[in-house]
């Protein structure tokens, strides 16, 4: 494998997320203090947290943890669960495990970063299937198939998307699934914004419940809002592929931190009381940046996405995106993440876009910094 190039989002963020006033572009959802939620611990998992000692767990990740993982997927169990620190040692894993030189991957364009490098880096040969404004951001399956060769080994899809929001429609994503499935191609479905729908009823099926060789990838840093727990995992039915990553992970994490399975696990188990609140924080964010967006027709063309806590809106302006994000951080603390950052090397990305995140509490803040720019102007 070549050496990766430099990851674009992570490198904007470490010049600026910790140092911008108004994080107006955060992909995670609002975060809990320990005491919110070890307040949603039954009584054994309190015990078990107060009796927890410190020591290496399981490479695969605590049974209880898993089975607990389980839980969130129709037909699956324990042992079709592997544990990572983070989305993306999975991701990393996983591309290294499904593909090698020659072989061939299909990826949505636009998508988050890894999602294209990693295929890129290891088989060299990848192609874009674009998700175009013009069709509402949706796949479009005659693309999908125009894609496929003999070789391909991978589709990887994002849904709700990063930055879009979209969410496939079912029709679409099940042709997805039976496309692969045709074909005998493992279906890498990156799902870590599930559970944030604005609709329940566009809510899709994982991967991994599909279809054998779906590769359902999930985390409790974005639609759980706790990041700092580093655990995610990879479902799948396909254990040979399981096993083969997990031999990867014995060089990059080897195991996760003890007190993050407990806690990752309580909040699982409290699942619902979590995400029903993320939910709501969403709508609330999309009401107050859909007012604010068009108090200002002229600079901004703005539709709520289908799900998540990110959205790709447009800007009109005369000056171009990567100035007006340039400077509204610069001049008021005000952190978007302009479409550069979005660059693919396998399509073009419209270079009038910008995303906005949504999921936090707090925006007033950043959207009175906004305001007071764009009227100083």
């Amino acid at each position: 494998m070549t050496l990766l190039p430099d990851f674009r989002l992570e490198t904007h963020f470490s010049r600026w997320e910790f140092q911008a006033r108004h994080h107006m572009t955060a992909s995670d959802a609002e975060t809990m203090t320990m005491a919110e939620l070890l307040s949603l611990a039954g009584p054994e998992d309190r015990e078990a947290w107060d009796r927890l000692a410190l020591g290496y767990t399981q490479t695969w990740g605590a049974p209880s943890l898993r089975d607990i993982i389980a839980d969130t997927y129709d037909g699956l169990s324990a042992a079709d669960i592997l544990t990572f620190a983070g989305a993306e040692e999975g991701l990393y894993c996983a591309m290294l495990a499904l593909l090698g030189p020659g072989d061939h991957a299909v990826v949505t364009v636009p998508n988050y970063q890894s999602m294209e490098t990693m295929p890129v880096a290891i088989s060299g040969q990848v192609t874009g299937v674009a998700l175009r404004p013009e069709n509402r951001w949706q796949p479009d399956p005659d693309d999908l198939r125009a894609a496929l060769r003999p070789e391909t080994k991978v589709v990887a899809v994002n849904f709700p998307n990063n930055p879009t929001g979209v969410i496939a429609d079912q029709a679409v994503f099940r042709q997805i699934v039976d496309l692969c499935a045709h074909r005998g191609i493992h279906l890498f479905s990156d799902e870590v914004y599930r559970g944030l729908e604005r609709d329940a009823a566009r809510r899709l099926p994982q991967a991994a419940e599909l279809y054998e060789r779906g590769v359902s990838l999930n985390v409790m840093s974005k639609a759980y809002g706790l990041p700092g727990l580093r655990i995610g995992w990879i479902a799948s039915r396909d254990h040979a592929l399981l096993a083969r990553m997990e031999k990867m992970k014995h060089y990059l994490s080897i195991c996760n931190a003890a007190p993050s399975e407990v806690l990752a696990g309580i909040a699982l188990k409290g699942r619902e009381t979590i995400l029903d609140r993320n939910r709501a924080l969403c709508a609330e964010n999309l009401e107050k940046l859909g007012a604010f967006f068009a108090a200002y027709p002229d600079l901004y063309d703005w539709s709520a996405p289908d799900g998540g806590c990110v959205a790709f809106a447009r800007y009109k302006g005369a000056d171009g995106v990567e100035e007006h994000c340039r400077r509204l951080v610069e001049e008021k603390g005000v952190l978007l993440l302009p479409a550069s950052l979005y660059l693919s090397d396998l399509l073009p990305v419209p270079m009038d876009r910008f995303r906005v995140g949504f999921g936090r509490r707090n925006i007033e803040p950043g959207l009175a910094a906004w305001r007071d720019y764009l009227d100083g102007r």
